[in-house]
């Protein structure tokens, strides 16, 4: 098969806050030194921004580093924060507010916004298509191409127009390859390539397992007596039980509108529990309830969240390309905050990849320096100074955790002379079933809590149906054969969206996958305790369609 071929300087794999700075950076620093360098960004959502899922409350530091004049320039930051509030919820009607003062300080956000994340990245695009870097939204970056000594030459997007059974349709167009001298990895969590690169390359070999969790996330409109913009709830406690952690938020946007959450750690170990179910009975929580009340749910959606931390950094170089965000994972867990040290990554990338270009650099090299580079930089000094919170939290539960952090982050300013550890990958803590307790879920009462079916479709999410399933099975056998006697097929409830099924036919078991429910989460890819489940991108354009979230 013949496929185009386009070259660029730096080809940007993924369009969110840190692929988007990076090549914003790129072009900015190719206008100050008035030499030519051409970028672009592929984004496998049908446009900028549709496949991206944050809180968010954004610290703007790296924003005003990248975009000094972003108030004037109409970015759309447009809620300050104006108070914090963290509480326990101590049962299902009962909560501790906790003192201000007795917060840690990483989680105080004067001076920071409450955004749409999504929509800070369509305003960063339009910066960026300003600054002559070319956008294609709705292609996948499906493969990485090789030069023949191993470096990467940039990547290839997937074929469109191929049925289920991978024959070509009449509508069928060939994938496209843009090669570059050089290639950033910029997919955000649990990236398809950037995973590739990380075995391949052996990137991790002396870091930490990875620890992730999972946001589920809804928008919803209120009453504006129940509305308070600015207003950042934070908190912990129930529904998790036991050795599940995690935290929720409820951020009051403008236009009386709350985004609210609960992330769930995915170091859990009972198969039975849901995370999609956790968070609808959490809605109930008067604390929540009280302020949903008499409003009306917009928008849903799900996303894994690269939480391990400096701990679990990877090595972000290799030849010919560089992996940063959270597809290497920068995210600040303390701060419950990952934009400004994502996008600060991207733009030490680009000052890396920049000064070598302009030295005359042919590119397919290991841009070594970058690691000093990240390491001078304040975001390395961010994640530095919370590398023990998560396994703080893991190590000693919830209030002893808590107790830690508080002291290490705020009376030491996370600068104790020495790191905990979590080497324990998250697929290998699920109990078996026999050795677990189910848990009974409350039927949603299509008022604070819904089903999933009903939540996928706020979530505006499709794929075209004739198409390669792009959830893949290394060995088809062990969905019946292992999942199910052993944990109970946990992908059935680790799901947000209801894509696995086990289905009965002829007194025999099989699973089921929808994949046109998937809303891109990849927590099936993280949690299944086999690591059976290969998540691979899907025709371009395809997933969920999120707006303001």
């Amino acid at each position: 098969m013949e496929r185009e071929s386009m070259e660029y300087d730096v080809v940007v794999v993924g369009g969110g806050p840190s692929g988007l700075s990076t090549a914003i950076r790129l072009r900015q620093l190719a206008l100050e030194k008035n030499t030519e360098l051409t970028v672009c960004v592929l984004e496998k959502g049908a446009e900028i921004g549709s496949h991206i899922l944050s809180g968010a409350v954004i610290e703007p530091r790296a924003l005003n580093e990248l975009l000094p004049d972003w108030k004037e320039s109409g970015a759309p930051l447009n809620t300050p924060v104006s108070e914090d509030q963290v509480y326990f919820l101590t049962g299902a009607s009962s909560s501790i507010r906790t003192p201000n003062i007795l917060v840690p300080g990483s989680m105080h956000n004067k001076g920071n916004y409450i955004v749409s994340l999504g929509n800070v990245c369509r305003w960063l695009a339009e910066q960026a298509e300003a600054l002559d870097v070319e956008i294609y939204p709705g292609f996948a970056a499906a493969e990485i191409l090789y030069n023949e000594d191993g470096s990467i030459n940039g990547v290839a997007t997937g074929n469109m127009g191929v049925d289920a059974a991978g024959e070509q349709k009449d509508a069928f167009e060939a994938g496209m390859e843009l090669r570059a001298k050089y290639t950033v990895f910029a997919e955000g969590c649990r990236g398809h390539l950037g995973k590739q690169l990380i075995n391949k390359f052996s990137l991790a070999a002396e870091c930490d397992p990875q620890h992730y969790g999972i946001g589920l996330k809804e928008l919803w409109q209120i009453d504006e007596n129940s509305h308070s913009p600015g207003l950042v709830v934070h908190g912990t406690g129930w529904p998790l039980s036991g050795d599940t952690s995690g935290g929720f938020f409820l951020y009051h946007l403008e236009d009386n509108q709350v985004a609210l959450g609960l992330i769930i750690d995915l170091n859990y170990s009972n198969p039975y529990l849901s995370p999609f179910d956790e968070f609808q009975r959490f809605k109930h929580h008067p604390v929540v309830a009280n302020t949903l009340k008499q409003g009306k749910r917009i928008a849903y959606g799900a996303r894994a969240i690269t939480k391990g931390g400096l701990n679990s950094l990877p090595k972000m170089t290799l030849p010919g390309g560089l992996i940063v965000g959270c597809d290497a994972g920068t995210l600040n867990f303390a701060k419950i905050k990952g934009t400004h040290t994502a996008m600060k990554s991207g733009m030490v990338a680009a000052e890396t990849i920049a000064q070598r270009l302009t030295a005359g650099d042919k590119g397919g090299n290991d841009l070594t320096e970058y690691a000093g580079n990240f390491e001078n930089s304040w975001a390395y000094d961010d994640l530095s100074r919370s590398r023990n919170f998560g396994p703080a939290m893991h190590k000693f539960g919830l209030y002893l955790g808590s107790a830690f952090n508080y002291l290490d982050q705020t009376v030491f300013r996370g600068k104790l002379p020495f790191t905990f550890h979590d080497r324990i990958p998250d697929h290998e803590t699920l109990r078996r079933a026999d050795e677990s307790t189910p848990i009974d879920y409350p039927k949603a009462d299509g008022v604070l809590s819904f089903d999933k079916l009903s939540s996928v479709f706020v979530s505006s999410t499709n794929h075209e149906e004739d198409q390669p399933c792009h959830l893949t099975l290394k060995d088809e056998s062990v969905p019946i054969s292992k999942n199910l006697p052993d944990y109970a097929a946990p992908e059935q409830r680790y799901c947000p969206a209801g894509v696995y099924e086990i289905v009965e036919e002829n007194d025999e078991s099989r699973l089921q996958i929808n994949a046109q429910n998937c809303v891109h989460c990849k927590t099936c890819d993280i949690k299944d305790p086999n690591q059976n489940i290969d998540w691979v991108v899907p025709e371009g354009g395809g997933g969920p369609n999120y707006p303001n979230m």
